[in-house]
């Protein structure tokens, strides 16, 4: 069984082609599905912010890598030229795309109508397309890659993966804004988003420390150029840091996260468009606003490492604000078990770790300073996934190398075995 992912970012585009082949996968496939993530046999990514209109697009497969740079203005055109790296030249893997038996897709916005992943019809399309308001930078993407796939396999079946999905079990009290109750009515709530990410780091936890996901409180840092924390309890959402839309909670790339509503008023009146305040908040805000360098924290510590004081600054508030977001979970769990770190951030950068984590010392958390800066050195590919946490802190703090296309893929396959 051949499965296809899409997973459309807000700044990446990643996908991969998964081949669930039983003689590989043992004896209990396909009746159960594997614990542990499997290599795809194919893997493309594209970053829509290589350079200013232009994207840099890496396929891999067949044991060849291919890098091309692509004019960005042209998306649709960008992602077909990846997608047919599947089938031509030294990445190919399959003859043609009619191998591929099901497509899976990322979608991040499904609104309270999708607590599960759905097949794709006109009518999820158009809801997905609906809700492109409150997920401007995401369903749109989405909706991209659906309508690519339905063109050159119009019988393949897809599926839709969603975001939202997971934390649809919000109390009222989380999922409630201190509006009037009319305006929760007309599904105006918080939603919460990284969903997908979210419940695989969660059950990834559980069995990294081989304790039932049922006993553990855990908060789970989702921290990319989108960054997200989850409380989870019992193994279900209960508290998170985004909300209506993408946008609220913890700074981030290029976003503001949560901020004054009174600010956008007092904006308005100094004759700032709705136009104005969107671009503000989603591409000239979060890291980028304040270095004034880059949305990229890679690029924001280096500009630190040069004497850059608002670097520095920009450092500072996301660490500020990362810290006192996971603080303020806590109570929706009753205490803390487990810390989790993952994305291309908090997989990656061992000074935010140590930053936060120093701040949260007073939940008798403490980590190792030596695994939490474990380099990619020896061993360094199977220790990926650890517990940086001391022995005698009371909380684990692990990373987890989150893998939202295989846990899109294992949707896809259950998802095939109720259909057939």
């Amino acid at each position: 069984m051949k499965i296809l992912v899409l997973n459309a970012g807000s700044s990446t585009q990643k996908n991969c082609l998964y081949d669930l082949d039983p003689d590989q996968l043992g004896a209990s496939f396909p009746k159960d599905f594997p614990t542990e993530p499997i290599e795809p046999i194919w893997s493309g990514t594209i970053d829509w912010l290589y350079q200013p209109e232009i994207a840099e697009c890496k396929a891999k497969g067949n044991g060849q890598e291919l890098t091309q740079h692509l004019p960005n203005s042209d998306r649709q055109g960008v992602l077909n030229q990846l997608l047919a790296s599947l089938y031509t030249g030294e990445t190919q893997v399959i003859e043609d795309l009619a191998a591929i038996d099901i497509v899976g897709h990322r979608v991040v916005h499904g609104g309270d109508r999708y607590t599960q992943p759905v097949l794709i019809t006109p009518e999820v399309e158009e809801a997905i397309e609906e809700l492109i308001p409150l997920a401007p930078a995401h369903n749109p993407a989405n909706l991209e890659g659906i309508k690519i796939i339905r063109q050159a396999l119009p019988h393949v079946p897809q599926v839709a993966v969603f975001d939202t999905a997971f934390h649809q079990t919000l109390p009222e009290a989380a999922a409630v804004y201190p509006l009037p109750y009319d305006l929760f009515q007309q599904g105006i709530r918080r939603y919460g988003f990284h969903g997908i990410s979210h419940q695989y780091c969660s059950d990834r936890a559980a069995q990294i420390l081989g304790q039932p996901l049922e006993n553990l409180r855990l908060i789970n840092c989702h921290l990319g150029n989108g960054c997200s924390l989850a409380a989870i309890a019992h193994g279900v959402s209960v508290d998170t840091t985004m909300g209506f839309t993408p946008l609220e909670g913890l700074m981030m790339g290029s976003r503001s996260g949560s901020v004054d509503p009174g600010i956008l008023l007092y904006l308005s009146r100094q004759g700032y468009s709705t136009a104005d305040l969107d671009d503000l908040l989603h591409k000239r805000s979060g890291l980028l606003g304040v270095s004034g360098v880059s949305s990229d924290l890679r690029r924001v510590l280096g500009a630190i490492e040069e004497g850059n004081a608002q670097a520095q600054l920009a450092l500072d508030v996301f660490i500020h604000r990362l810290s006192s977001n996971i603080a303020a979970l806590v109570p929706s769990l009753g205490g803390l078990d487990v810390l989790v770190f993952t994305g291309g951030v908090g997989e990656h950068s061992p000074i935010v770790r140590q930053l936060t984590c120093d701040r949260l010392g007073f939940l008798g958390l403490a980590i190792d300073a030596e695994r939490n800066y474990f380099s990619n050195t020896q061993n360094f590919r199977e220790q990926k996934e650890r517990d940086i946490a001391t022995p005698n802190s009371a909380v684990r703090v692990l990373i987890i190398q989150t893998q939202e296309d295989w846990a899109i893929a294992k949707a896809c396959w259950e998802t095939h075995q109720v259909d057939s």
